[in-house]
């Protein structure tokens, strides 16, 4: 409503910067406008003053009328004062000083500013008033008068051409608020991220559409929160059971196997449970419990395509590729991996059909026959019969199931499961304050080449 997006030929200059908003939008109401406006603001010893403004506003030649609102206290306004009378500055000014009321008072007051006090009657608003009008200054009789005086001055000046009003212009369109727009739906915000499993704005947590009170009430356990979060759906009791399963039954293996070694290494060397566990987990891939999602995906393809267990493992063979899932380092037909059988019993117990596993046993039967060693292990017992899980469930598409094998989900359950025994031999280490592992040098053969003297190749005729 004052107009500030376009420049008018006023300059003013005040202490108060509330009194600044005020001056903005009296000029833009009875002149053009203002060119520009400064407050100093109040304090006794601001870090400018009237006049260093009010020069500017002199030498600038789009600026044609100046104002200067002061108030009680102190004696910048007698600067301004001793420019006019020398001369110095010549545009005409309306000027006023606030605190008139402070004859009012038996005392002297303190008005809002640190500097806005009398010390003498040379600094009273009256005092500076009736300097500034004998000056020259254009003065109203008192501040109601301001924008009358601003008028007339402004008016007289359009009437010698000193000031030429141009044409009015809209003003621009101010885009409106965003939050505002987005409430009243006029917009949306495009998503940088898109979560689909949980959500925790309302009153209540919500994971997959279920509130987490009758997670709880329903007794779903931990496995119906993975299949809540992970598959984004309810899963009958028996799979639930058997997720739960794999977790318990993947949770440790000892200390010796490479994630649990590394997580004991780091621990020893003081590293936080984080950081022991993150080091534990980084082994994990195909030679070393990450081979569940490729054991479902070979299993499943060979048996998807037709082949018998003696010609998947030909094929595999005379590809000179191993099968993901077969073989033991110590395990073997006469010293059976008692958490195969466990997952074999609950599956042949439990699952409505479980063709994979029956397909995976009989690849088994060829592979022991060769080497007792080529056993089903863990992992790819797990893996073929997750793979039943998902095809025969009743829960999951074709598509589902097979896109669910491909994006990691199987090497997801051993990661989950195996991290509660990582963080178990973290605590253990940090219980027995074990100190920093040091490997037995006798245990490492080191075969250097001795590069002391260069070394000279035959010259190639």
């Amino acid at each position: 409503s004052s107009k500030l997006y376009r420049p008018g030929s006023v300059g003013y200059v005040s202490k108060s910067g509330g009194m600044s908003n005020e001056l903005n939008n009296i000029l833009s109401l009875v002149t053009n406008g203002t060119y520009e406006g400064i407050a100093i603001g109040g304090d006794r010893y601001p870090g400018t003053s009237f006049i260093d403004h009010l020069l500017r506003y002199e030498a600038d030649p789009e600026c044609k009328m100046l104002v200067l609102l002061g108030e009680v206290g102190g004696v910048e306004e007698y600067r301004v004062i001793d420019a006019v009378k020398a001369g110095t500055i010549t545009k005409p000014i309306v000027a006023w000083a606030i605190g008139t009321c402070a004859k009012m008072f038996a005392t002297e007051v303190q008005f809002g500013h640190a500097g806005s006090m009398a010390n003498s009657d040379r600094e009273t608003a009256d005092a500076k008033n009736a300097a500034m009008r004998a000056a020259g200054f254009v003065v109203p009789d008192t501040f109601e008068d301001l924008p009358l005086v601003l008028q007339q001055t402004y008016e007289s000046l359009v009437a010698k051409g000193t000031i030429v009003p141009q044409t009015e212009r809209d003003p621009p369109v101010i885009p409106m608020d965003y939050k505002w727009a987005q409430e009243l739906g006029l917009i949306r915000k495009p998503a940088a991220f898109i979560s689909t499993i949980s959500d925790e704005r309302g009153q209540e947590l919500i994971y997959a559409g279920m509130r987490i009170s009758d997670v709880f009430k329903e007794d779903i356990g931990l496995g119906g929160v993975v299949a809540l979060l992970w598959f984004k759906r309810r899963l009958p009791a028996w799979a639930t059971k058997f997720i739960e399963m794999v977790l318990m039954l993947t949770a440790d293996h000892g200390p010796a196997v490479s994630g649990a070694m590394n997580t004991i290494v780091a621990s020893r060397a003081g590293k936080d449970l984080i950081s022991s566990l993150a080091s534990g987990l980084l082994t994990i891939g195909s030679r070393f419990g990450g081979a569940l999602d490729e054991a479902a995906a070979m299993f499943s393809h060979a048996r998807d395509t037709g082949l018998t267990p003696r010609e998947f493992v030909d094929e595999s063979r005379k590809a000179n590729k191993l099968i993901s899932g077969i073989g033991h380092k110590i395990k073997s037909v006469n010293n059976p991996d008692l958490r195969v059988e466990l997952v074999k019993e609950y599956v042949l117990k439990n699952f409505p059909s479980h063709t994979l596993l029956d397909y995976a046993l009989a690849v088994e039967k060829v592979t022991t026959a060769k080497k007792d060693t080529l056993i089903l292990n863990v992992d790819g017992c797990i893996a073929v019969c997750f793979v039943d899980l998902l095809r025969d469930s009743g829960s999951f598409t074709r598509e589902e199931a097979d896109e669910y094998i491909k994006i990691g989900t199987l090497n997801g359950l051993f990661v989950l499961g195996r991290s509660i025994g990582f963080i178990g031999h973290h605590l253990d280490q940090k219980r027995l304050r074990a100190p920093l592992y040091r490997h037995p040098a006798d245990d490492i053969f080191i075969n250097m080449q001795d590069v002391s003297q260069p070394r000279v190749f035959a010259k190639m005729g």
